[in-house]
């Protein structure tokens, strides 16, 4: 009896240790645009704050940094290769490894050649994938690698013109990948050994660039996205297509944003399609129902946060807008210019197309920006997220990373 007594206090513990496993992704720790700061600046010196290192290493590019255990960790390209990149909190390079072919594209598209997406680092192991589909593994502290596949190659993945955008998804010991394939869908891998768990035909449309959200719910947790004309959600256990919902005008199909999730409800941006919308997430999981949608405030790929009763993102009139959750009316704007936006320490970080970050501060629908400094290192466009963890500012602009001290 002392025995299995011993055992079951054992596997409690490590039940509960797995769960607690630290992430870094995406958009901070729930993709939502939300990093969990205190006693940042309120105000930043004129010609912007202190700028503690940078590096031009990590050549052409969009992916922003995740940040992990003292390591700083972003996608990169070199000699059209995809490179995983590991800095110390110093800007030194720890190590540097190649996984697979890089996008480089044609005609219009290769206007936007080199790494895409955002690392996930989940407990001991960074999960990366190249914009030609190449999804892979390694060690967070040597770099080595664990596993890799090709979604092509593996799955007869299909890239859209742009290459496959999206930073991976892990959830206990799962990994989840649009692969754009007509059978395999959406493919749920093994996160450890890189096997196929189940693979859906979820909505069989094409890739979009959206990075999707896990929602967890008593009865079964569900995994909601964007492919080229849908938002739709999947059961994680089996990949069954529990609901979606068409986009009714779209052109492109550049649907970039990922969804949020807040007390029962899913939150949408979209430029290319409905606008903003808010669902009713049934209780189950199983169905949706649209409370309200605003057309006129879209986002292209610049995300959105959300702060008590309101979200705040820009729109293609490069204004920031703070949009009512209740009601899905816009109530205030200001004219700042496109880009994308986070929140930390009640206050708004803007990176703005044209260069500028804006610290901005909120209180329901007014807005003030408070300070700005323009990125003066890196080439091309600004489409990079930012990034804070532990008092830095990371601001990655084409091969050049940047990190600012902003405590």
């Amino acid at each position: 009896m002392i025995r299995k007594i011993v055992v079951g206090i054992g596997l409690l513990v490590f039940t509960l240790s797995s769960f607690a496993q630290s992430i870094s992704q995406w958009r901070g720790i729930n993709r939502d645009g939300f990093y969990n700061e205190t006693s940042l600046l309120k105000v930043w010196p004129e010609q912007g704050p202190t700028l503690l290192w940078n590096s031009e290493l990590l050549g052409p590019g969009y992916g922003s940094p995740a940040i992990a255990d003292g390591k700083v960790f972003v996608n990169g390209s070199t000699d059209s290769l995809s490179c995983l990149f590991a800095f110390d909190l110093q800007g030194k390079l720890l190590w540097k490894s190649t996984y697979g072919p890089e996008f480089y594209g044609n005609n219009y598209a290769a206007n936007f050649s080199g790494a895409r997406s955002t690392p996930t680092i989940f407990g001991d192991l960074v999960y990366v994938c190249s914009g030609k589909g190449v999804v892979a593994c390694f060690e967070k502290e040597s770099g080595k690698q664990k596993w890799m596949l090709d979604v092509i190659k593996d799955f007869n993945g299909i890239p859209n013109d742009f290459g496959f955008s999206e930073s991976i998804l892990v959830d206990k010991d799962k990994l989840y990948f649009y692969t754009g394939a007509v059978e395999a869908n959406i493919v749920c891998l093994n996160r450890f050994t890189g096997a196929n768990v189940w693979q859906s035909k979820a909505v069989g449309d094409s890739v979009s660039f959206c990075s999707p959200i896990i929602i967890n719910l008593p009865s079964r947790s569900i995994l909601v996205t964007f492919s080229t004309n849908d938002i739709f959600a999947l059961d994680t256990k089996n990949g069954d297509l529990l609901w979606s919902q068409i986009q009714d005008t779209i052109k492109y199909g550049n649907q970039c944003n990922t969804p949020v999730f807040d007390n029962g409800y899913i939150y949408y941006l979209t430029s290319d399609g409905n606008g903003a919308v808010k669902l009713a997430l049934s209780d189950d999981g199983a169905s949706i129902k649209e409370v309200w949608r605003n057309r006129r405030a879209g986002n292209s790929m610049g995300g959105f946060v959300k702060i008590g009763d309101y979200i705040y993102s820009t729109n293609r009139e490069k204004k920031l807008f703070a949009l009512n959750t209740n009601t899905g009316l816009v109530e205030n704007s200001i004219r700042i210019g496109g880009g994308s936006t986070i929140y930390s320490d009640s206050m708004l970080y803007c990176y703005i197309d044209n260069g500028d970050v804006c610290l901005i501060k909120v209180a329901n629908s007014q807005m003030e920006v408070l300070s700005k400094f323009k990125v003066s290192l890196g080439t091309k466009e600004h489409f990079a997220h930012p990034v804070i963890s532990n008092g830095v500012l990371y601001i990655r602009h084409g091969s050049a990373l940047m990190a600012f001290k902003i405590k």
